[in-house]
C-alpha cells in the first residue's frame, strides 16, 4: 500500500513539474491563432514561430552572449573556488572557522541591494553594456556557495594523502593539482553547473547594466521580445525551447556528475 501512495505521489509531482514545460513545448508549434487554446495537443504542427524568432529578432545574438557569460562565469568561479576551498578546508590558520562564516555570511543580504553600488563601480571601470560586468557579477555571486559546497568533498579526502605527498616533495599546488582534484571532480561539476545555471538566468543585473542590444542576454532579450504592450506568445515559446536546449545539452553530458555531487555534499559536510 505504501509503495502505491509513493508511486502515485511520485507521478503526480512528475505531471505537476513537467507539465508547463509540455505547454510551452507544444504551444511553440501551434498556429498563432491556436496558442491559446486550451488543446493538449495542437491540430496543427508549424515551425513559422521558430522561423520568425530567428530572423526576425536578435535572438542569436542574445544567444552567443549569454553562452559567453554562463562560459566565463563557469570557467572563473571553478579556478578561483578550488584553490579557496583547498586553502580553507586544507590548511589551519588564524581566523580559519571566521572566513568560512563570513563566506556565508555574504548572503544574508539580497542582491538587489547591491545595484547602485554595483552601478556606479562598473561605470567608474568603464564595463557598463559590457558583458564582462556580468561574468564579474555572476562569479561575485556563484562563488561563496560554490566554496560552501565544496566543503564536503574535501573533508571525505584523507588528510594523510597530503602528508604522504608532502613527504615525496610536492608542494600544495601540486598536490592540489596531482592528487586532489582528480578526487573531486564530481564537484567540480556541481559547482561548473551551478555558476552556469546561476549566469544563464540572472535578470536582475543584466537589465540594469547592459542597455543595448547588440549586448543584451538571453533573459533580457526574451523580456524585450515578449513586446511591451502585447505579448508574442509564439516567439515568446519557441524562445523558451530554444533556451533550455544549452541547459539540456550541457546536463546531459555532466548531469550524473551533478546529482552525485550533490549527494555526496549533503552526506559529507
Amino acid at each position: 500500500m505504501n509503495k502505491l501512495i509513493r508511486i502515485f505521489v511520485g507521478t503526480f509531482l512528475i505531471i505537476l513539474i513537467a507539465f508547463p514545460f509540455y505547454w510551452v513545448l507544444i504551444s511553440s508549434f501551434k498556429p498563432s491563432d491556436q496558442i491559446l487554446s486550451p488543446d493538449l495537443w495542437p491540430e496543427t504542427f508549424t515551425l513559422v514561430h521558430y522561423v520568425e524568432l530567428l530572423e526576425q529578432t536578435p535572438y542569436l545574438t542574445n544567444l552567443f552572449n549569454s553562452v559567453f557569460v554562463a562560459g566565463m562565469t563557469m570557467v572563473f568561479t571553478v579556478l578561483i573556488v578550488i584553490p579557496a576551498a583547498y586553502g580553507i578546508f586544507r590548511f589551519q590558520f588564524i581566523g580559519r572557522n571566521f572566513l568560512f562564516r563570513l563566506i556565508l555570511a555574504s548572503y544574508i543580504f539580497p542582491g538587489v541591494l547591491l545595484l547602485v553600488p554595483v552601478y556606479q563601480l562598473m561605470s567608474d571601470l568603464g564595463l557598463v553594456n559590457s558583458l564582462w560586468s556580468l561574468v564579474i557579477i555572476n562569479v561575485t555571486f556563484a562563488a561563496p556557495f560554490a566554496v560552501w559546497l565544496m566543503r564536503g568533498f574535501f573533508d571525505a579526502i584523507p588528510t594523510e594523502l597530503d602528508e604522504a605527498a608532502s613527504i615525496d616533495g610536492a608542494g600544495p599546488m601540486k598536490t592540489l593539482f596531482l592528487i586532489i582534484i582528480p578526487l573531486i571532480k564530481p564537484g567540480i561539476a556541481t559547482i561548473a553547473i551551478y555558476a552556469f545555471v546561476l549566469a544563464w538566468t540572472e535578470f536582475t543585473f543584466a537589465s540594469i547594466l547592459i542597455t543595448e542590444d547588440s549586448q543584451r542576454v538571453l533573459t533580457t532579450g526574451m523580456n524585450a521580445i515578449m513586446g511591451q504592450y502585447t505579448v508574442r506568445w509564439g516567439w515568446t515559446t519557441a524562445g523558451a525551447v530554444l533556451t533550455v536546449i544549452p541547459v539540456l545539452i550541457f546536463f546531459a553530458f555532466v548531469g550524473r556528475y551533478f546529482v552525485r555531487g550533490l549527494a555526496s555534499g549533503a552526506v559529507k559536510t
